[in-house]
C-alpha cells in the first residue's frame, strides 16, 4: 500500500468516527507498523494541516474540526479505479456522447492510477449489453442543457409512427434514461400539459432565453411517475398477473412498479398487482413470459392480452 493511501484510510477513519480512536486501532485500520502509523499521523497533521488531536480521556485520536478535507485530489486505490471503470462504462453506455467532455477527466484519473503503479486498461473487462438502443439524436446535448439551465426549448417533434411533424415550445422538466433509450419529461405549452417525447424523436431544437416553467417534484412524479412503464398519466387501472412456479421466483425479486404488490400462493405460484394507465408497454412485458403468465384482470387487459396471443400463434399455422 502506498503512502498517500495511508493518509487517505487514516482521514477517512477521522471523519467516521464519532469519538477518539485509539492508537491500536489506528495501526490496525492503516495495516502498518507501530513507527509508520506514527510517520502517517505526523504527516497528517503537520503537513497536510489536518485538526488531528489527541485526547487522554477517553484515549485517542479525533478531528477538532469536522468539516476538514484533504486537499486536492484524494481517492483510494479502488476507488479510482472504480472511478475509470464507470467513466468507460458511461461511454460504452451511450458512445461517443460525452467522449469530448469527459477526455480531460479520463486523462488524469490515467495519470492518478499510473503514478500509484496501478493498471489502468482493466475497464474492459466489465461488459454492458444493450438492448434495442436507439441513438439519442443530435439535439440531445441542447435538450440536456435546457433542463440543466431551466430553459425552454422550440422543438419539431415526429412521434414514432407518424408522418407530420409538430413545432412544439416546451419547459424541460427531467432527462429520462429507461431502457437503454432517452426520454424528456417537460410541460408542452401547446398542450397546456405534460407530455413525453422521445429525444430521438425530435428534428429540431432551439434553446430560447425564456425561463422555464418550474413545475414541484410532486406533481410531476404523480403525473408521470404513478403509472406503469414511460407513460404519462396517474394509473386508472390495477393488472393482476399470475406468474407459474416455474418462474415465480424470478418475478418476485423484480421491480415492476413502486407501488407493486405480490402474493406468495400456496402452490408456489406467484401474484403479482401493478396500476397502469396505458397499457402498451405492459402488454408487450406479459407478452415475454408466454405460457408461464396469466392476466386475471382487468378483463380488457386480458382480452388484449389474449387476441396478442392468438394473433403471434396465426403466424405459425
Amino acid at each position: 500500500m502506498k503512502s498517500f493511501e495511508h493518509v487517505y484510510r487514516l482521514h477517512r477513519l477521522m471523519k467516521r468516527s464519532r469519538y477518539p480512536v485509539p492508537f491500536e486501532r489506528v495501526m490496525a485500520e492503516l495495516e502498518c507498523s507501530r513507527a509508520t502509523t506514527k510517520r502517517v499521523l505526523a504527516y497528517l497533521r503537520d503537513v497536510l494541516g489536518a485538526p488531528l488531536e489527541s485526547s487522554r480521556e477517553p484515549r485517542g485520536y479525533h478531528y477538532s474540526d469536522a468539516a476538514y478535507e484533504l486537499p486536492g485530489f484524494w481517492f483510494s486505490a479502488e476507488e479510482l479505479q472504480s472511478l475509470l471503470s464507470l467513466q468507460q462504462l458511461l461511454a460504452s453506455f451511450q458512445p461517443g456522447l460525452l467522449d469530448e467532455a469527459l477526455d480531460p477527466l479520463r486523462e488524469r484519473l490515467n495519470q492518478i492510477l499510473k503514478s500509484q503503479h496501478l493498471q489502468t486498461g482493466q475497464a474492459s473487462r466489465i461488459r454492458l449489453l444493450r438492448a434495442a438502443a436507439r441513438p439519442p439524436g443530435a439535439h440531445f446535448a441542447t435538450l440536456a442543457a435546457a433542463v440543466l439551465q431551466r430553459k425552454r426549448v422550440r422543438i419539431d417533434y415526429q412521434a414514432r409512427g407518424k408522418s407530420e411533424r409538430s413545432a412544439r415550445e416546451i419547459s424541460p422538466q427531467r432527462l429520462v434514461h429507461y431502457r437503454d433509450n432517452w426520454y424528456l419529461d417537460a410541460w408542452c405549452h401547446r398542450a397546456m400539459g405534460l407530455r413525453t417525447f422521445a429525444v430521438d424523436c425530435v428534428c429540431e431544437a432551439q434553446l430560447l432565453d425564456s425561463a422555464a416553467q418550474e413545475l414541484p417534484d410532486t406533481q410531476l412524479d404523480e403525473a408521470l411517475g404513478g403509472s406503469y412503464g414511460i407513460f404519462s398519466g396517474a394509473p386508472s387501472a390495477t393488472a393482476v398477473l399470475r406468474f407459474a412456479a416455474s418462474r415465480a421466483p424470478w418475478v418476485a425479486a423484480e421491480t415492476w412498479h413502486p407501488q407493486q404488490q405480490g402474493v406468495w400462493l400456496p402452490d408456489g405460484r406467484y401474484e403479482l398487482s401493478v396500476p397502469y394507465h396505458r397499457d402498451e408497454e405492459l402488454i408487450l412485458d406479459i407478452l415475454r413470459y408466454g405460457p408461464e403468465v396469466e392476466v386475471l384482470g382487468p378483463l380488457a387487459l386480458r382480452m388484449a392480452v389474449s387476441k396478442r396471443l392468438t394473433q403471434a400463434a396465426a403466424q405459425y399455422r
